[in-house]
């Protein structure tokens, strides 16, 4: 699926693969997140997900121009959960809608685990 943007000279194609990336990418940058996480379907518990496999733990839908993320974290342990989802919210909020000029209409943060950091 891609995102078709109309332009003086052409057309502007963004695939949802590239917001999702670039998505998953900034919430590592954020404070508190130590990982992306998915959910074992055999026994019910969040495990970390590898780098190269971090877009796995985001889910990016692209309708009318609008795009809404959902973001499975791992956080730090220690750190305030709140400030760690409103933390990562606004920074992606704001590089999503700086890098692709669509709007982002939502932002969705579950947290599937906890984990001591060194």
């Amino acid at each position: 699926m891609s995102r078709d943007q109309e332009q003086k000279i052409g057309t502007v194609r963004i695939r949802t693969d590239v917001v999702k990336q670039y998505a998953a990418t900034e919430a590592m940058e954020c404070f508190g997140v130590v990982g992306m996480g998915a959910i074992s379907l055999r026994d019910g518990f969040a495990r970390i997900l590898k780098n190269e496999r971090i877009t796995r733990g985001v889910d990016v839908t692209v309708k009318d121009g609008t795009v809404s993320i959902d973001f499975h974290i791992i956080v730090a342990y220690g750190v305030n959960i709140k400030t760690v989802a409103d933390n990562l919210m606004e920074n992606v909020i704001y590089k999503i809608e700086s890098f692709t000029g669509l709007t982002v209409r939502e932002v969705n943060v579950f947290v599937e685990g906890v984990r001591l950091v060194d």
